[in-house]
């Protein structure tokens, strides 16, 4: 199996692309569709440089290992088709067993919008079907504020928006984003979180 990244250059069309999660955060969704907007010049450029990675699986599907915001923000902005990148091949894996290897190479995240793990089965089949997880906007906002340090851990975003699931109401969340980044900086900061991917908080005492 290849693990070099293999551009593809003919587009290939959104909505046949296969997500490995459950939920985006909408916010986030919504920054990156104004974004591309306020780029509608050099939209294809900005299409040219923003490729998706995928896996390529079983029945030459393409299933998405990352930038699922903007897959789905490009979907909703009306665009089609898509440049791809195949960090990976595992079509001659079989159907039973795909979901099984992809979770061992951590190219999936089976949790829903409660941070509850779910049945492989019970991934959306296309990016629109997507959820809403308003703590996956959350901890997107917290690292663009300073929270925490981008991270190469797969799906870190994920985890810190588990980590304030279990700090922060969601009626916070939901009514007053604003509150719930400032509680969210000063968790962040915190040795509870000093588990959690990127986390910069102060050094402990020694």
């Amino acid at each position: 199996m290849s693990n070099v990244r293999e551009p593809m250059i003919h587009p290939i069309p959104i909505l046949s692309l296969r997500p490995t999660q459950m939920t985006v955060g909408m916010r986030e969704v919504k920054e990156k569709r104004k974004r591309f907007r306020e780029k509608r010049e050099k939209q294809a450029e900005s299409l040219g440089k923003h490729m998706i990675p995928v896996v390529k699986g079983p029945g030459k599907r393409y299933y998405v290992v990352d930038h699922h915001h903007l897959a789905r923000a490009l979907h909703e902005e009306g665009i089609k088709e898509i440049l791809v990148t195949v960090i990976g091949d595992l079509s001659m894996v079989e159907k039973d067993a795909f979901w099984g290897v992809m979770d061992n190479k951590r190219w999936v995240y089976p949790y829903d919008a409660k941070g509850e793990r779910r049945h492989f089965r019970d991934i959306p089949k296309t990016i629109n079907e997507l959820r809403d997880d308003p703590f996956r906007s959350l901890a997107g906002e917290l690292r663009r504020a300073g929270g925490f340090a981008k991270d190469t851990t797969p799906f870190s975003e994920f985890l810190w928006a588990d980590f304030l699931r279990r700090k922060i109401s969601t009626k916070v969340v939901e009514d007053n984003f604003a509150k719930a980044i400032e509680k969210s900086l000063q968790l962040a900061r915190s040795q509870d979180a000093i588990y959690l991917p990127g986390w910069c908080g102060p050094a402990p005492e020694g």
